[in-house]
């Protein structure tokens, strides 16, 4: 059994890309013209800057998790299989 990783295609990682600099964009633009007090506007941007940097520590985080499972998984079954050849071999 062979495994092919996924591989996005740059079109899409483009995509991703631009979307992210486009909210963070947007999300700058509305917290500088915000009409409150510079106290207010820098905890707002401290704010989005949390977010962002926990969402991206949230997301490697799934991902190294759902390799992990992927790398266990992949044990397990070589193991699996090797007890059913080994089986097969004893009936032989």
């Amino acid at each position: 059994m062979e495994h092919h990783p996924t591989v996005d295609t740059p079109a899409w990682i483009l995509q991703v890309w631009v979307a992210f600099a486009l909210s963070l964009a947007a999300m700058g633009f509305g917290i500088v013209y915000l009409p409150v007090e510079p106290w207010i506007r820098a905890f707002m941007g401290i704010g989005v800057i949390f977010v962002v940097s926990s969402s991206f520590t949230l997301a490697k985080t799934i991902r190294d998790n759902q390799e992990a499972r992927r790398l266990i998984n992949r044990v397990k079954n070589a193991k699996a299989e090797k007890l059913i050849r080994d089986f097969e071999d004893e009936d032989a």
